[in-house]
C-alpha cells in the first residue's frame, strides 16, 4: 500500500480517513457503493485475488474472518443476515486488509471452515476465538465506517446533468473536491 495505508496503520481518526479516501480515490470507486467492485479493485491494486466466500457462521460468534493465504484473501461473511450487514462485515473485513493487520492464515481450523466437509463443531470451536485486540478491531471498523459514510453522502449529493445549477455544482464539488474521495 502506499502512505499511510497498510503495514503501519494510522496515528489518529484523521490520517485514518485520509488515508482511506486517498485509496479509494486511486481505486476509482464512484456511487452507488458497490463492495464487490471495491473487493475487485483492492484486489488488482494489491495483486491478489479477494474471495468472498458467504457462509453459515454459528451464532453467537464472529460474523466475518479475513483468512489470507500464499494466493488470495478470503473473506468468510455471515450467509443467514441481511445484505446491507453483509456489505458492512465485508467493509470491516477490508478494513482489516487496508490497515495491514495480520489474518488468520495459520490456523487450520478456520481455512478448513471454508470446506463443507469439516465437521460443524471443528468450524464453531475455530470461529468462536477473538482474533484481534480492540485497537485492530476499532480500526477494521473505523474503515468500514468511513467507506460506508462517505458514500452515503456522496450518493446523496449526487445530481443529474439536468438538475446541475450553479449552486448544485459548488456544493457537490466543495464535498467531492475536498471531503470525498471522487
Amino acid at each position: 500500500m502506499k502512505g499511510e495505508v497498510g503495514a503501519r496503520g494510522w496515528r489518529n481518526d484523521l490520517q485514518l480517513r485520509r488515508g482511506v479516501r486517498r485509496l479509494l480515490r486511486e481505486l476509482r470507486i464512484d456511487t452507488p457503493l458497490d463492495v464487490r467492485v471495491l473487493c475487485d479493485r483492492l484486489a488488482e491494486h494489491r495483486r491478489r485475488p479477494i474471495k468472498l466466500i458467504p457462509y453459515p457462521l454459528p451464532a453467537p460468534g464472529v460474523f466475518g474472518l479475513w483468512i489470507a493465504t500464499v494466493d488470495a484473501d478470503y473473506i468468510l461473511y455471515q450467509k443467514d443476515t441481511t445484505t446491507a450487514h453483509q456489505e458492512h462485515i465485508i467493509l470491516h473485513e477490508i478494513g482489516h486488509i487496508i490497515s495491514g493487520h495480520g489474518s488468520d492464515e495459520n490456523d487450520n481450523d478456520v481455512w478448513s471452515a471454508i470446506f463443507p466437509d469439516i465437521p460443524p463443531e471443528t468450524v464453531r470451536r475455530a470461529l468462536r476465538r477473538d482474533s484481534y485486540g480492540p485497537v485492530h478491531e476499532r480500526e477494521a471498523e473505523m474503515v468500514a465506517t468511513v467507506i460506508k459514510e462517505w458514500a452515503t453522502l456522496l450518493e446523496a449529493l449526487r445530481i443529474s446533468p439536468d438538475r446541475k445549477t450553479a449552486t448544485a455544482r459548488r456544493l457537490q464539488g466543495a464535498f467531492d473536491d475536498h471531503q470525498g474521495w471522487l
